[in-house]
């Protein structure tokens, strides 16, 4: 029976409506792997730039998937490791600079992850690598949504004394418990040890049929930079490069086994970074070239990070996107593509940018972006304009030349990626709007300060201690409880 043209065409009206409100609903619900660097900045890669780091797998990647080229993480990366993990800004989980060892707070066990989210959907959770959300056992990573952990509970320069070597070490950890001591010497397995342990995952799950999520969080290219043995002098970049080199071999270890196991077009893979270069480590640092400004900064260079997306068959090859993206959008975007619910009661910052990685727009999902150095806003970004709140440092521990003086600045990062000229006085009205975006958030989020209306507390051990046994007279650096004290007053008195 012949259905009459307007019945028909308000059925295909229908239909069409729900494709465009759920790509998601379209596509197979996808096995997702994160590889997530440690101060790899946005020109120390093939795809962006990079002429003295070797980076064939990564290029590949790049020509077989998709490349971002306005993506956001954070300045540090306890922050930025938070941002991915729960979808909100570092300051609104209450975890807005770096953790140290044997700190107080970590992130609230309570708050919603994506392997949270991921895991009520059936899916089997991993995580290897760098964790630096907290170092005691209500902070471990199991305690976050992970089926198993393997990997380091802070960044690999955070040593303690051992107690019976006196050597400074770093505690390998498998779920709970710690395995092994790692010395600076050691760590020249780390990457590839993580590898292996990914591989193996991917050869065990190939077995079952739930799907699976793996966050691999690399400890390249922090400091100390320790590039395998094999890969010493296999870059133009000194020991640096030879780091990348070595990195890269990883990503492409992990597409190949992929390829092997069948597994590609039914794996989303997505690679990116933290934050940007430690400009003062020198010869032992990354460039962001063309973006100023480095790790510790809110200039582009200190937090916008190479970004490639690839999933064989559904994410488009050799494309770029410059829509406005970042590790806030990955918990909405990956609930979306695997069909998982995220609690409506709970605020995320995030987008589900499916749509752009799935090649059905070009357009961010998100209004603005804004960047946070610990509590305070010093900027934000709407379409190509950023407008500077605050004065900028640089970056870590870098103190000349890094601070521009006080009063708003307006780029263009569309005509000036590297933020080079301010024309605030040319165009009144997009400071206006601009500065109309940013006191919004300022009122409903942190008001630039632990206390604020939208921020949610941290969790915190009133009596922490340490994972390595340390010497009795071993006293805890500074830092750790200077900051403590500092970003969280209402908490640090009792």
């Amino acid at each position: 029976m012949r259905v009459s043209t307007p019945i028909a065409t308000a059925l295909l009206l229908v239909s069409l409506t729900i494709a465009s409100a759920d790509p998601a609903a379209q596509t197979p619900r996808p096995n997702i792997i994160v590889i997530f660097a440690d101060d790899l900045a946005y020109g120390d890669v093939g795809p962006f730039g990079s002429k003295l780091n070797p980076t064939p797998n990564l290029d590949r990647m790049a020509q077989e998937g998709m490349k971002f080229t306005s993506f956001y993480a954070a300045p540090v990366c306890s922050a930025s490791r938070a941002q991915l993990l729960t979808g909100c800004y570092a300051p609104r989980v209450s975890m807005p600079w770096v953790l140290g060892t044997g700190d107080h707070i970590g992130l609230n066990p309570a708050e919603v992850t994506i392997p949270k989210v991921l895991r009520q959907a059936g899916y089997d959770t991993m995580m290897i690598g760098k964790w630096h959300l907290g170092d005691q056992p209500k902070f471990f990573p199991t305690r976050y949504g992970f089926n198993h952990y393997f990997g380091l509970p802070y960044s690999n320069d955070q040593t303690l004394p051992a107690a019976q070597s006196k050597l400074p070490v770093v505690p390998l950890m498998r779920d709970n418990e710690v395995i092994a001591l790692l010395t600076e010497e050691d760590q020249n397995t780390l990457t590839e040890l993580y590898t292996d342990q990914a591989v193996s995952y991917l050869r065990a799950r190939s077995q079952r049929n739930e799907p699976f999520f793996l966050y691999l969080a690399d400890a390249a290219v922090h400091l100390p930079i320790c590039p395998g043995v094999r890969w010493m002098g296999k870059s133009r970049n000194g020991r640096f490069g030879d780091w990348v080199a070595q990195l890269d071999w990883s990503v492409g270890r992990i597409m190949d086994t992929l390829n092997e196991l069948n597994l590609a077009t039914n794996t989303l893979v997505i690679f990116t970074s933290d934050n940007g270069p430690w400009l003062a480590k020198g010869k032992d640092a990354g460039t962001a070239h063309p973006l100023r400004g480095g790790k510790g900064s809110t200039w582009e260079g200190g937090l916008r990070e190479p970004a490639l997306i690839w999933w064989p068959g559904h994410v488009p090859a050799g494309e770029v996107r410059d829509a406005v993206t970042g590790t806030i959008d990955l918990l909405p975007t990956f609930a979306a593509l695997a069909g998982a619910k995220i609690p409506e009661n709970v605020t995320i910052d995030g987008a589900d940018i499916s749509r752009v990685l799935l090649g059905q727009t070009a357009t961010s999902a998100r209004e603005a972006q804004f960047y946070y150095f610990e509590w305070q806003l010093q900027a934000v970004r709407v379409g190509p304009w950023k407008l500077a709140l605050q004065p900028q440092g640089l970056s870590m521990q870098v103190k000349e030349g890094g601070v521009n003086e006080a009063g708003l600045r307006l780029y263009n990062l569309a005509d000036d990626i590297g933020e080079t000229k301010d024309v605030a006085a040319q165009h009144p009205d997009v400071v206006k709007r601009l500065r109309a975006v940013a006191e919004k958030q300022r009122k409903t989020f942190c008001n630039d300060s632990s206390t604020g209306p939208g921020v949610r507390p941290p969790g915190r051990v009133v009596k922490p201690e340490y994972l390595v046994t340390v010497p009795p007279d071993f006293l805890p650096p500074k830092w750790i409880k200077d900051n403590y004290r500092r970003l969280f007053p209402q908490l640090s008195g009792n």
